[in-house]
């Protein structure tokens, strides 16, 4: 549902460099694209006190969103996080207390300024909350007010709906009001802000549908809905997810450093793509590191940690992960920089190394540590340690602390305490 010859700057970056999956209206979307500001928005439900890479492209498509001139709308779900989005789940979400969504909240807001520019201009993003409204909906009035919009029908041939009930999986009555709610943001946007285009990944389709028809049908206004691919690595894995679970934004959550090295170890063929999705770097940069051959792609793969790090983190903290994967990895001696966990020198010395390795967080647990130690995958120091079982002392502490290392890519400095 795309159209090659787009005249806005908008649908032609977006395109051009990969993010668009559907729209409702291309035609109409692009011409006002190309002829005023147009504001968008993608909500987030406060699930977690941090957002991870998952949600990266959402907060991208705002970006290029404001890129191109025009307003994001960053909607905080605190109205929305109380029903749960039942979208392509098999079970119902865990219903969080209003102190839990708040501190949620609290923690992913500022993840947002690092992409988006807010203030009061025409361009600028602003950040609201739906509970602002959605708590504030007396049940019969939102029943008679949209409900007589919204068929049975329509909402059982939607495939977050059907799929979740042809495995057998209950859908509550609870979750079965998510769309109707997700709607109703869209066209409360639209009302106090002007805002024409929501947008989401593809697993959203159904849902924004609702909101961009319940616009056009109640207030005749022009509403929008664009959606991205859902993503996955070049050999089929979900983007985001790792051995060590997700891939947090927040410093607090996963280091600068550990970010540094998830963009690192993209797989070969996702290079280039994931430079256009993921960066600010140039249509003829990328063609470059596309063109890399051998063992030059790590060049590419570095920048585009560089510049996914630099994004999120700053600049800095992108040169010092560099650093310190460079001398760990390259040079094979000890960075600062490193992650370091500090553990009770009782729960380490004496320790069979498996175990400390499993409380570095390295591995899920100690015997995945020893078989990894059988594949030759464990190192103490830069030494291959064959056995799990090996005892570590005071010997092995090197300006005051242990490096471990669990395959090539990952790296934990222990100090004892």
């Amino acid at each position: 549902m795309t159209d090659p010859a787009f005249k806005s700057d908008f649908l032609r970056t977006m395109q051009a460099r990969g993010y668009i999956h559907q729209i409702t209206h291309p035609a109409e979307l692009d011409q006002a694209a190309a002829s005023g500001v147009v504001t968008g928005y993608i909500g987030f439900d406060a699930t977690a006190p941090s957002l991870h890479v998952g949600h990266l492209i959402q907060i991208m498509l705002l970006r290029r969103l404001q890129q191109a001139g025009h307003k994001p709308i960053v909607l905080m779900g605190g109205g929305t996080t109380k029903v749960g989005d039942p979208s392509f789940k098999d079970t119902q979400r865990p219903l969080l207390t209003e102190a839990r969504i708040a501190e949620n909240i609290a923690g992913i807001k500022g993840v947002f300024e690092k992409f988006l520019t807010f203030g009061d201009g025409p361009s600028d993003a602003i950040m609201v909350d739906n509970d602002e409204w959605l708590s504030k909906l007396g049940y019969l009035e939102f029943l008679r007010d949209y409900g007589t919009h919204f068929t049975v029908n329509r909402m059982l041939s939607f495939d977050s709906v059907k799929l979740r009930l042809e495995r057998e999986q209950p859908l509550t009555f609870l979750e079965f009001n998510y769309m109707l709610m997700q709607a109703t943001d869209f066209l409360e946007l639209n009302r106090r802000y002007g805002c024409a285009l929501q947008m989401g990944g593809s697993d959203q389709w159904g849902n924004i549908i609702n909101g961009v028809e319940l616009t056009r049908k109640v207030d005749q206004k022009a509403a929008f809905g664009l959606t991205t691919p859902l993503l996955s690595t070049a050999s089929g894995q979900k983007m985001g997810k790792t051995v060590g679970g997700a891939v947090w934004l927040n410093a607090d959550a996963l280091s600068p450093y550990d970010y540094w090295q998830y963009w690192r170890n993209t797989e070969d063929g996702d290079v280039g793509r994931f430079m256009r999705l993921f960066t600010d770097l140039s249509d003829a940069e990328i063609a470059g590191y596309e063109a890399l051959e051998g063992a030059a792609i790590n060049d590419a793969k570095k920048a585009l940690a560089d510049a996914a790090t630099a994004m999120l983190h700053g600049a800095d903290e992108a040169a010092k992960a560099r650093a310190a994967a460079e001398t760990a990895f390259e040079k094979g001696q000890v960075s600062a920089d490193l992650p370091t966990v500090e553990l009770p020198a009782s729960e380490v010395y004496g320790a069979m190394i498996a175990a400390v390795v499993t409380k570095a967080g390295l591995t899920a647990s100690n015997g995945e540590a020893r078989r990894l130690a059988q594949g030759g995958g464990l190192r103490l120091n830069d030494v291959a340690v064959s056995d799990g079982a090996q005892l570590l002392s005071e010997a092995d502490v090197a300006d005051g602390v242990i490096k471990l290392a669990a395959g090539k890519k990952k790296i934990v400095l222990v100090r004892p305490v």
